[in-house]
């Protein structure tokens, strides 16, 4: 970077390290065996974010009516644990002991138990059962994975009224067992209201803590109208409820499916895009954020059983990349990807109580000395955020927002920030960890403890200017 110096990198930080987080990420589809949880936990365990959303699988656990068996989520959840980390468990999918549409659909995929008194039951004995093996391990439970979306709520579509009172029986019913139970409605992947509206018309949210959802965008700005939006129609119920971002993600390549998959991804725009959506999440009140996901692997949201073509459909979703075998399993030896190490500085920059605040820093239009100069990136054109570390020290994330997936943007903005006493500032770049120190005739201060900033560097991804003691830091050798 121009006029910068490189003084360093923030130290990553492991799970067990970090005592507060609201990062996760995606730990999904073990119910259907797609990947191989021992080749990625030390891995994940490494990031430094301290949530991780895994699936329950009633399939895999009820194989015989009545019968447990936990053992393969008892792995998951234990090795999960030792690393620092903290599972919460979506509860999905149907069971094809009790309902026929799941014998035909690719691990049971979106198919709600609500079609008669039987399946309804075991449904209802199965989470409980779940809910109190896990107790003193595993207190977050979520209600179904993306109940508004046709392949996930089978064979007659989408119903909030449905969804509520499905969601309404199996919070209560958890919550009778294990009181203690923080239970999630929702999941919604929608880009509206409405499934919401009606499905809190059941009354639902009464047995509720918080309210997921999912946002895959290329604007940024799209999350915080979503948080906005569902706060604003809780506040109508009344429901002082948690907001929590359950999947956001992007793929390293164009040639995947699933979610933005038109997009011409490459592995430094999913960094670039990681960074910008985990940002922008850690700016609004969402009680943490969950990126999707650890691992590439399949997609298979539509798959049949039998029709192997169905569900060979690959995502490159994955912080970790991955091979696939003739099954559509993740194979090889699950290396990291540029996204990987991005998420590694979020998380370790991030650890900790870190709070939101307004930053007392404001664009300012510059205009350039020579009329063929490039002017300076305009302030409608960005999004910034602001965060106080626990340590004290003031951030401020700025970035130019962009829907490109190929451009590398660099340009220029012009800043002026004011503080109550002289800080050494510097500029921290996530997407490796780097660290730089400022030099004088970059910026200038004045007596009133102002801050100055002209011509100063500006990208299509976050960057943060550091008033205040720097995290710990690796020094450059």
């Amino acid at each position: 970077m121009v006029k910068l110096k490189k003084i360093g990198k923030l130290r990553p930080k492991s799970a067990a390290q970090v005592g507060l987080s609201r990062l996760g990420i995606g730990f999904e589809k073990l119910d259907r065996a797609v990947f191989d949880p021992e080749k990625a936990y030390d891995k994940l365990g490494e990031l430094g974010v301290k949530w991780v959303r895994i699936q329950s699988g009633w399939q895999r656990t009820e194989r015989k009516k009545g019968f447990y068996d936990f053992e393969w989520l008892d792995s998951i959840v234990d090795n999960l644990i030792a690393r620092g980390l903290q599972p919460w468990v979506c509860l999905c999918y149907g069971n094809e002991l009790y309902n026929d549409i799941a014998k035909i659909s690719f691990g049971a995929v979106g198919c709600p138990p609500v079609h008669d008194e039987e399946e309804y039951a075991a449904w209802l004995n199965y989470v409980v059962a779940l809910a109190v093996h896990l107790r003193g391990r595993v207190r977050y439970f979520e209600v179904w994975n993306e109940p508004d979306g046709r392949w996930s709520w089978k064979p007659n579509g989408v119903n909030p009224t449905e969804y509520g009172n499905f969601t309404a029986a199996t919070a209560k019913a958890i919550k009778e067992a294990v009181p203690e139970a923080y239970m999630i409605g929702g999941a919604l992947w929608m880009h509206n209201v409405s499934y919401l509206n009606a499905a809190l018309q059941t009354g639902m949210g009464e047995y509720l803590d918080a309210i997921s959802f999912h946002v895959y965008t290329l604007a940024e700005c799209d999350i915080i109208e979503h948080v906005r939006a569902f706060r604003g129609l809780l506040d109508l119920y009344g429901l002082k409820l948690d907001l929590i971002q359950g999947e956001s993600g992007a793929q390293s390549s164009p040639c995947g499916n699933g979610a933005l998959k038109q997009a011409d991804w490459s592995p430094y725009s999913q960094a670039k895009s990681l960074l910008r959506h985990l940002v922008t999440d850690l700016s609004t009140e969402v009680k943490f954020t969950s990126y999707f996901s650890c691992v590439d692997m399949i997609e298979a949201l539509r798959g049949k059983v039998g029709d192997k073509a169905s569900y060979l459909d690959y995502g490159y979703f994955g912080v970790l990349g991955a091979d696939f075998d003739e099954n559509g399993i993740s194979t090889g030896s699950y290396d990291r990807k540029p996204a990987y190490f991005a998420l590694q500085s979020l998380a370790a920059l991030f650890a900790g109580d870190v709070k939101r605040v307004d930053p007392p820093v404001m664009f300012l239009r510059e205009e350039p000395e020579k009329p063929w100069m490039v002017r300076d990136t305009d302030f409608s054109e960005c999004i910034t955020a602001g965060f106080r570390l626990e340590n004290g020290t003031l951030l401020y994330a700025y970035w130019k927002n962009s829907e490109g997936t190929t451009n590398d943007f660099h340009g220029t903005v012009t800043l002026s920030a004011g503080m109550n006493e002289d800080l050494p500032v510097h500029l921290i770049d996530p997407m490796d960890g780097s660290v730089y120190d400022i030099p004088e005739e970059a910026y200038r201060k004045t007596g009133h403890h102002n801050y100055y900033f002209s011509r100063f560097v500006i990208r299509d991804y976050p960057l943060f200017l550091a008033f205040g003691e720097l995290p710990p830091m690796e020094s450059e050798a």
